[in-house]
């Protein structure tokens, strides 16, 4: 089998292809990014003969569909903004593709990967991804399902990378479409900083206030469970506390909108000002706590009572005790390791569903989960009985 990194010079996908160098079955890794100097960097730092690297630009479409032909499949570590490029030319290459995101741009090549007879998994990471599984692991249990509410504490700098800035900027554009909640069977727009809630993560991390975000749970747990008769789905995240404080007041003063000011005689937008400060400043890349936490509950009913599931997961802690696991790469590792693992299997044939998919149509939750445990990530769970 051979894969394709796109994007695997960045900090999460390096993560990834690290994960596919020490577990998977792959034969040839090669690294496919626009920055040949990080990119080699990374080969070398894996130092393993199966990794190789070429350089591409997804913005030239023809030569990067030339560069991935013949590949099983192109796991896809771009930005948002380039996912509906990188999508169409894994499509156009007859490649089996996945990717972090999930945003959307994607379901515009599904008619070529069907006939290419491949499989597109757009949005398999922590979350969305990992989140979709535990939520299906507790709906499995459950006879019908009331109400999802899926949550996660993103625990990293504001800007340590350009892709994870956008992130940021994106998930709270004031006017984005996709931040929707879904409840008695209509999906429902909300603004920025909606439905506060507070959610008590695991420590280190403890009690954070979260609010709505526009993540693809939204719309894929709505349609895997609308048999079971789903009424509620709500996806919330947050950032460090110090993030979170500076990107509400970018909204509350307008910056959110990127309105255009001149600065001398460039003309620019206010928010893209900011974010390359914060890119090249201490500030936007240091905090003081690293790591991942999601937390989901599940609410329904099995044999006539109701009935709760809470599902949260842990990973080695940050603080140098464990080997590769210090600072950020405890964030890092949390996105890039779900998706190596989704990413060998659907190459190794797993996954029969083709065209542009959700994981909830993928994989069986009890994989995933036990793959990520040899990686000393762990889901817990736990059942109440509600009255």
């Amino acid at each position: 089998m051979k894969v394709f990194c796109l994007g695997g010079a960045g900090n999460i996908c390096r993560e990834a292809v690290l994960d596919l160098v020490l577990h998977s079955d792959f034969e040839q890794i090669t690294i496919g990014d626009f920055n040949e100097e990080e990119g080699r960097k990374v080969v070398e730092w894996l130092n393993d003969p199966r990794v190789d690297f070429v350089p591409v630009n997804v913005r030239d479409h023809a030569d990067t569909v030339q560069k991935m032909r013949g590949y099983d499949i192109v796991m896809d570590g771009t930005t948002i903004t380039l996912n509906g490029l990188s999508t169409a030319a894994i499509a156009e290459a007859g490649c089996h593709g996945i990717n972090l995101n999930g945003f959307g741009e994607e379901n515009a090549s599904d008619a070529i990967f069907r006939d290419h007879g491949k499989t597109c998994l757009p949005g398999f990471g922590m979350t969305p991804g990992l989140t979709q599984m535990m939520a299906m692991h507790a709906a499995n249990q459950l006879d019908e399902v009331d109400e999802v509410r899926v949550s996660h504490g993103s625990f990293r700098p504001i800007a340590f990378s350009k892709s994870i800035t956008e992130t940021t900027t994106y998930e709270y554009d004031p006017d984005l479409p996709g931040r929707v909640v879904y409840e008695n069977g209509a999906f429902i727009q909300v603004p920025p900083f909606a439905r506060p809630r507070e959610i008590k993560l695991p420590e280190p991390y403890g009690k954070t206030i979260q609010y709505i975000i526009p993540h693809a749970e939204t719309k894929t747990l709505a349609q895997a469970l609308s048999p079971k008769g789903v009424k509620l789905i709500e996806v919330r995240g947050t950032w460090p506390k110090q993030n979170m404080e500076l990107v509400k007041s970018l909204y509350d003063y307008g910056f959110l909108r990127n309105d255009p000011i001149t600065v001398g005689e460039t003309k620019v937008g206010i928010l893209d000002c900011i974010s390359q400060y914060l890119y090249n400043s201490r500030e936007g890349k240091e905090t003081e706590l690293y790591g991942y936490s999601l937390h989901v509950e599940v609410t329904g009913t099995k044999g006539g009572r109701k009935v709760g599931h809470t599902l949260y997961h842990t990973h080695p802690a940050s603080d140098g005790s464990v080997a590769d696991w210090a600072g950020l790469r405890s964030y890092t590792r949390n996105v890039g390791i779900p998706l190596a693992i989704a990413t060998e299997q659907i190459a190794k044939g797993n996954v029969k569903a083709i065209g542009v998919i959700t994981p909830e149509e993928a994989f069986d939750p009890a994989v995933i989960f036990h793959e990520l445990a040899k990686r000393q990530i762990y889901i817990h769970g736990e059942k109440i009985e509600l009255t």
